[in-house]
């Protein structure tokens, strides 16, 4: 048996076959000037050796790459390294193989194989201009190109033997290799195994310090923090590109922590309820609230409980704790926090008040509309096609004469009756003249069902068919109206109404009740509603639309064009008719006044909508309609009897806050650019900022007036305006 290879050789064996690797030196950097090709591929040196013969059928690949003493650095560049077989003067070296050998692992007998000795043939030429143009070419036959002279030499790697040249010396110390004589041709330097395990062991040592370096860090961290875990009840743990902060519940949190339900039942705009309301927010309670308006089914419940239909009414779990009276008494006593121990110590059972599920409507009566079996025949029998008509294409009309066969031979009644169900149809907008000249008539005039009107794509308030229940009345929708968008602002808004919680009124159940209300608004009348119900009416319905249009649609921000397409593309069918935000303002509210920077009234000579605009503007509702920005009035919600009262306090609001300043040394009232849009309703300066002193505090209609009475010049600037969204 052999002894077995040095430590700082390095062998890659792939059964049967053994390579033996040893790899390049790094050669030190050339200046800009020198040439340095590179060396051969070590795919060419595995392909040049490839034939050397072992015992038993083996094959052993051995393969070396020259490297070079730095005395070998002497000769100049253009010197090489040729084979046996290339002509020329050579000088010839024969390197004496020690007696030590390779033990053969793979092979079972025992044999091993000599490295026998091997010849390098240095020739050194003189530099010529034919060898320099000749070296890209012979780089790939096995030529080693030196690097220039002039540089620094590198020492050789400890344990590497390198034939030099002669006139140096050779080291003694150091074992050599002998290349076997069966490779197809001879190296230039015989050398030693380099040692790639001590390449190894840098790097891991390098590793293990990065390592050690990281953990004493989060060591540091972990000491840190069990020091501030010590002072306060606040964990931090500091992770690569994330910061946890921990904060650990003291005994007194944890004692406080119920396990009960607290559950009050609610009305809209109630004071008590709103107090029962701010009190549990302020104490940070979790509760339900249970809004009679909103669940109208569940006041039977209510009365059922309490034998009174009055609200607040606060249930702990099942056990009923009182109203307001009750809450504040045992607060000023400091017994409340022991009485809600006491009732919510325990889990809530079955028999409280349930919450609110999402998604589930109340039942009601629904009637159909007693015209909907004559409107289901002629939507089966109607030719319904595109016409050209005025030099238009009207699409998806039918004539009134078809219309009034299919009802006679339907119903087998005369013309004059499938007439006079022809004019009902149109009055419960099932039907309409396709260029809204008359209600209806027999003849070739030309109508089309409502679900085929050109604007109804644009409407959120239909889902793909027409709603065919009987019409509420108008003021009952109103109404509704008005209370479940109270709720929500009661539920999902700041105290004053300036910031509003959009992703929460999306998801409420309170949101999905106001959707499906607004889809009883397609064919309701509402020229049944008075003057001051058709006010408070087109105020709510504003600024419930806005807030469906953020929600659906998303905010405009401050883009013209967007704000544009925002209050005009996002509409409504009510009454058989699109309204749409500019339409509600300017329109009807406005008296069908143009908006601002715009040529056109909104609504036609001959438009129906037109009866619904109010004769007289009302500067108020400026400050009643909010258009989802931080610089628009607060949102409101108004009710049919107070109308006018309520637009009155949003006037006053609004102006005490940001919506007027008075510089006295200056001689300058600062302005909400809504008197500069609107400056028609308003009047011309003097009369404007006449009217504002009645909708002032004490302090700045002293100041206004004092301004406007001595006489002199008062300079009006108007503020900027923050379109922003209210969130």
């Amino acid at each position: 048996m052999f002894p077995p290879p040095p430590a700082d050789q390095a062998f890659l064996t792939l059964s049967p076959i053994r390579f033996l690797y040893f790899p390049p030196p790094i050669s030190p950097p050339l200046s800009n000037n020198s040439f340095t090709p590179s060396p051969p591929p070590f795919r060419s040196l595995i392909k040049k050796s490839f034939a050397m013969g072992l015992p038993d059928g083996e094959v052993h690949i051995a393969t070396a790459v020259d490297i070079q003493s730095p005395e070998f650095y002497d000769s100049k560049i253009n010197n090489k390294v040729l084979s046996d077989d290339d002509c020329g003067e050579q000088k010839t070296e024969q390197v004496d193989s020690d007696d030590s050998s390779v033990n053969d692992s793979s092979n079972s007998d025992g044999g091993s194989d000599e490295i026998e000795k091997r010849e390098i043939h240095v020739q050194n030429e003189d530099k010529s201009d034919d060898e320099a143009k000749g070296l890209r070419k012979n780089r790939d036959d096995g030529e080693v190109f030196h690097p220039n002279p002039q540089l620094p030499k590198p020492e050789a790697p400890l344990g590497v033997v390198a034939i030099k040249t002669e006139g140096a010396q050779k080291p003694e110390s150091s074992p050599l290799i002998k290349r076997s004589n069966s490779s197809p041709e001879s190296a230039a330097a015989a050398v030693q195994i380099p040692a790639i395990g001590k390449f190894f062991r840098e790097k891991s040592n390098s590793l293990s310090a990065a390592i050690t370096k990281r953990l004493s860090l989060l060591a540091d961290d972990i000491d840190d923090a069990s020091e501030k875990k010590k002072i306060s009840n606040i964990t931090e743990f500091h992770l690569s590109g994330l910061k946890v902060t921990v904060k650990l519940k003291n005994e007194k949190e944890e004692k406080e922590e119920f396990k009960g339900r607290i559950t009050f039942f609610s009305r809209s705009n109630c004071r008590d309820s709103s107090a029962v309301r701010s009190f549990l927010r302020d104490r940070k309670l979790r509760y339900v609230e249970i809004n009679i308006d909103v669940y109208p089914t569940r006041e039977k419940e209510l009365i059922e409980r309490t034998r009174s239909s009055a609200v607040p009414q606060i249930f702990f779990n099942e056990k009923l704790f009182g109203g307001l009276v009750a809450l504040n008494s045992l607060r000023n006593c400091g017994l409340l926090d022991e009485r809600m121990k006491e009732l919510l110590c325990r889990k809530c059972p079955d028999d409280a008040p349930a919450p609110p599920v999402y998604g589930f409507d109340d039942p009601e009566e629904e009637t159909p509309d007693e015209m909907v079996a004559a409107v289901r025949v002629l939507r089966q029998r109607l030719p319904i096609q595109d016409r050209l008509m005025k030099m238009k294409i009207v699409k998806n009309c039918f004539s009134a004469s078809e219309m009034v066969e299919a009802l006679i031979q339907q119903f087998d009644c005369g013309r004059k009756k499938a007439v006079e169900i022809g004019k009902q149809l149109a009055r419960r907008h099932f039907i309409h003249h396709v260029f809204g000249e008359n209600e209806f008539e027999d003849g070739n005039h030309f109508y089309r069902f409502l679900e085929h009107e050109p604007f109804i794509p644009r409407c959120y308030n239909f889902r793909g068919s027409t709603n065919d229940l009987e019409p509420k009345s108008a003021s009952i929708i109103s109404l509704k109206l008005a209370k479940i968008m109270s709720a929500i602002l009661e539920s999902y808004a700041s105290k004053d109404g300036c910031n509003l919680d959009y992703l929460g009124i999306s998801n409420s159940e309170e949101f999905r009740r106001y959707v499906n209300l607004m889809q009883e608004l397609q064919r309701v009348d509402i020229f049944t509603l008075s003057v001051s119900e058709r006010l408070a009416f087109f105020l709510n319905l504003h600024n419930a639309m806005v807030i469906h249009a953020v929600i659906s649609v998303g905010h405009p921000g401050a883009s013209v064009i967007d704000r544009k397409s925002f209050n005009s593309d996002f509409v409504y069918v009510i009454g058989g008719l699109p309204y749409s935000l500019t339409t509600i303002v300017n329109g009807v509210l406005r008296n069908n006044r143009r908006p601002p920077y715009s040529f056109t009234k909104p609504f036609g000579s001959s438009d129906k909508r037109v009866q619904l605009a109010f004769p007289q503007v009302n500067p108020l509702i400026h400050f009643g309609v909010c258009n989802g920005s931080k610089s628009s009035p607060p949102v409101r919600f108004f009710t049919p009897q107070g109308v006018e009262s309520e637009l009155r306090n949003a006037a006053r609001e609004f102006l005490q806050n940001d919506g007027i300043h008075v510089d006295l040394a200056k001689r300058t009232v600062h302005l909400t650019r809504i008197f500069k849009w609107f400056s028609v309703d308003f009047g011309q300066e003097k009369e404007m900022l006449k009217w504002l002193i009645g909708y002032l505090d004490a302090t700045k209609a002293g100041l206004l007036s004092h301004l406007s009475s001595d006489g002199g010049a008062v300079h009006v600037v108007y503020q900027d305006y923050d379109w922003s969204i209210n969130c």
